[in-house]
């Protein structure tokens, strides 16, 4: 029986199945996107979600926290040259503020329409989403309560007239009232 197991095992022991998760988050993080097969993609998003959630935080305990599930490993550029940043470091500076207003979803799948050699397992695009524009940015939330007055329309300024049309005298606007007789 599976009482209260989850997860897929992925055809391999559990120190390879932990060693396949920190190499392709940390792929994920280098790259912000990653080729790979459906199955691995929707394991892999659960562990790469709850990572951005803990480093939002930005405190040394989860700091502490990411490298504990990460491991932290130098970052290549394409000449194979180790870049000076690593990937926790670029999890902390670059990817968690970009979703600090955002409860969630941080990553997207893709699927392709070809098939992977060999198999033909069915494969797919995992990427980490842009991070949405502020709520002032935007206009707000498209969102309202119920039986609230929906906010005024700004209206386009006219164009400007060439001579503005004169007032009316004062006296020529105010009649006196009849008389009844």
């Amino acid at each position: 029986m599976r009482h209260r197991m989850f997860g897929k095992q992925l055809s391999r022991n559990t120190a390879h199945r932990k060693a396949l998760r920190r190499n392709m988050a940390a792929s994920l993080f280098e790259h912000e996107a990653i080729r790979t097969t459906q199955v691995k993609a929707k394991e892999l998003r659960r562990f790469v979600e709850r990572l951005i959630t803990i480093a939002r935080r930005n405190t040394l305990h989860a700091r502490r926290r990411v490298i504990a599930l990460l491991q932290d490993r130098g970052m290549a550029d394409e000449d194979g040259e180790l870049k000076d940043q690593t990937v926790i470091q670029k999890l902390f500076s670059e990817i968690a503020p970009r979703y600090a207003n955002r409860p969630g979803g941080y990553t997207r799948i893709i699927h392709l329409a070809e098939r992977r050699i060999g198999d033909a397992g069915k494969q797919v695009l995992l990427q980490l989403v842009e991070a949405a524009k502020p709520a002032a940015e935007t206009g707000g939330s498209r969102r309202r309560r119920r039986g609230a007055k929906p906010a005024p329309q700004q209206a386009a300024p006219a164009p400007e007239q060439a001579a503005p049309a004169p007032a009316p005298a004062p006296e020529a606007q105010q009649e006196p009232p009849a008389q009844q007789k």
